[in-house]
């Protein structure tokens, strides 16, 4: 047992609670996977993730760590602003921000953290995603504090020789947090400023009584990443490695140690070790996945969605028929979709159907290019009758289960394809309706493949670009390939690697940086409407420069974890194609008759000569050379 402050004793167990993954863009070089496993190969209980104003990597994080029997901490190293996140010039504006570590201690810690993390991005913007102590007042219930590195306000005020007003900051801080909830951070990283900071961080614990706790600011796994995390800060700030004054960290201290290595390090003072793991005790989140949250579409007054839908449905067929007379009997049409409609609404799905129908209908009705449907969502035919698709699946024979199969209940998945010149319209019509607190596009992250990593690891190294584009010329163009599939595939490129040590210096390092996220963009086609402040569930972020765009930090995959609904907005080049197409004909022609793509019959004889000829330059999905061979050697006819 060992002592927390004065009157409170702990279990002692070591557990890092400042590290950076790669999802600290450009700066943090832990793989999530590799991190959960190096914590648990060293017998550690816990392990945090905060990154640099981001929760870009949390419910990865916390899947992979509860998956390997380690408790998940999930925090955030927030950039603070001096006075207020608005600030945008003068005295505050630029570099001027202090880092601060926020870790969820609870359910509310965490709904308070994803607020606060958006607020950084969404108000607070300026160069880093910054908050300010306004918003952390706001937002301080269920979070625990840590002072930070050097770059936090308490040691920032003890290196510029103001141990009086670091005092006076801690004292604000405990205030703020909580008296149970606020520590002092120490570290042991062979950096002389650190040292200092630590002197003062002893004496107002000393005064104080606030408990401290050890940490490592941990950039990377093993203590030789630290030459590829240089070469991340390269990357970053678009240096050389010999270019002098550039940002560099002047230690190779910053990675996860094990705990006999943070005794030995803080040999003088084992509280701060051990005191880590009371912060990891404090800590209990955990999450549900799975569940979906559907948004609430407005009925008509007397209608539910189940009856309102069978209206729409049962009336939309009877109008397709009309126009496209069938061979089969109605009845059999009447059983398909009552069959259909049963299953939607025992799985809780009207409601999507309801949705994807309306912002549909909005676009066919402001002329918006809309396309025929693709995917298993042809099978169905109340998407038919609806006009969210454009083609019979009884007449093509096509599978209802394929799309919507009771026995595996999952959100059905509907691609909209729209005109792309007026995707934004369809976008901006679901934001005005639902709310824009409500409405987002989803991020994603461009990542380091095999040729782009090669070639960004040569420039940092100084490799003559010949050399470099050699080098990256010889990995196959092959999708996704690879660094040790190439090395394999390419004897050319493996005799380098083993002959030439300035080769294999790159092709090491680049392997080592393969597939991490570079930067955060925006998904092509991804929208999530919520049945509440999107907030609630994930944390929000500034997408495009120079735009009102807002997407979310947790890409694709964890948005639907946490239990939003993603619908797929695609803007389709070829349907702007048509449409201009379709005017010019139009505008030609002198007919009175208005041309239209959709009335050139299904089975035109022409249109199937020009496939069968391998002549789709310009047809959407049948103009890769792949294709045009299997067009080729299949010959399709009418």
């Amino acid at each position: 047992m060992i002592w927390l402050s004065k009157d409170t004793y702990v279990a002692s167990q070591f557990v890092h609670l400042h590290v950076h993954t790669q999802y600290s863009l450009l700066d943090g070089a832990n793989q999530i996977e590799a991190l959960v496993q190096t914590a648990k190969g060293f017998g550690m209980p816990a392990v945090a993730i905060t990154d640099h104003g981001n929760l870009f990597g949390a419910i990865d994080f916390y899947q992979k760590a509860t998956a390997a029997g380690i408790k998940p901490i999930i925090g955030c190293e927030a950039y603070l602003a001096p006075k207020s996140r608005f600030d945008r010039e003068g005295q505050f504006a630029h570099n001027d921000y202090y880092h601060l570590i926020l870790l969820a201690a609870n359910r509310t810690g965490y709904q308070n953290l994803l607020k606060l993390a958006s607020t950084a991005y969404l108000d607070g913007f300026y160069y880093k995603p910054r908050i300010d102590k306004e918003a952390l007042r706001e937002h301080h219930e269920g979070l625990i504090g840590l002072s930070g590195c050097l770059s936090g306000e308490v040691p920032f005020l003890i290196g510029r020789d103001r141990l009086a007003d670091a005092i006076r900051t801690a004292a604000e801080y405990r205030e703020l947090f909580g008296k149970e909830n606020y520590f002092l951070e120490v570290q042991e990283n062979a950096v002389p400023e650190q040292q200092i900071a630590n002197q003062g961080l002893r004496e107002i614990h000393r005064q104080l009584g606030i408990p401290l706790v050890a940490t490592n600011d941990c950039h990377y796994l093993k203590k030789d990443d630290a030459k590829i995390h240089d070469i991340l800060l390269c990357l970053q700030t678009g240096k050389t490695v010999n270019e002098p004054n550039r940002m560099r960290f002047h230690t190779d201290q910053l990675y996860v140690k094990s705990t006999d290595e943070m005794l030995a390090a803080f040999h003088e003072w084992p509280q701060a070790v051990w005191n880590t793991s009371h912060v990891a005790e404090m800590c209990e989140l955990s999450f549900t996945f799975g569940k979906p949250h559907l948004p609430q579409y407005r009925v008509p007054d007397g209608d539910t969605l189940e009856t309102y839908l069978d209206k729409l449905a049962l009336a939309g067929l009877t109008a397709r028929l009309r126009e496209r007379p069938s061979a089969i009997p109605e009845i059999r049409y009447q059983q398909r979709l009552r069959d259909e409609l049963t299953i939607i609404m025992s799985m809780g799905f009207a409601g999507y159907f309801l949705i994807v129908w309306d912002i549909i209908n909005f676009a066919r009705g402001r002329g918006i290019p809309v396309g025929p449907g693709r995917g298993s969502a042809a099978g169905s035919l109340v998407a038919y009758a609806l006009r969210i698709t454009d083609l019979d699946p009884l007449v093509y024979g096509l599978l209802f289960e394929r799309f919507l199969n009771p026995e595996r209940i999952s959100l059905p998945d509907i691609d909209m394809d729209f005109c792309m010149d007026r995707r934004q319209e369809v976008i901006n019509y679901v934001v005005e309706k639902y709310g824009k607190d409500y409405v987002c596009q989803i991020i994603t992250f461009g990542t380091m493949k095999a040729k782009a990593a090669i070639r960004d690891v040569g420039r940092v190294l100084e490799m003559p670009y010949a050399e470099v584009d050699r080098i990256a010329k010889l990995v196959p163009d092959q999708l996704n390939i690879t660094l040790d599939e190439a090395l394999e595939a390419e004897p050319r490129l493996k005799d380098l690697v083993q002959t030439d040590p300035k080769v294999r210096t790159v092709f090491e390092t680049a392997r080592a940086l393969e597939n991490s996220p570079r930067h955060a963009s925006t998904h092509a086609a991804g929208v999530v409407i919520s049945h509440d402040p999107l907030t609630r569930h994930v944390p929000l972020f500034k997408g495009a420069k120079d735009t009102d765009e807002v997407v979310t930090q947790f890409p694709m995959g964890d948005v639907e974890k946490v239990g939003l609904v993603k619908f797929d907005f695609l803007g389709l080049k070829t349907l702007t194609m048509i449409a201009h197409a379709e005017r010019l004909i139009n505008a030609c022609s002198g007919s009175t008759d208005s041309f239209s793509v959709s009335a050139i019959p299904l089975d035109d004889a022409q249109t199937f000569g020009l496939l069968s000829c391998g002549k789709t330059a310009g047809v959407f999905q049948l103009e890769s050379p792949g294709m045009r061979d299997l067009l080729t050697g299949l010959r399709p006819g009418p």
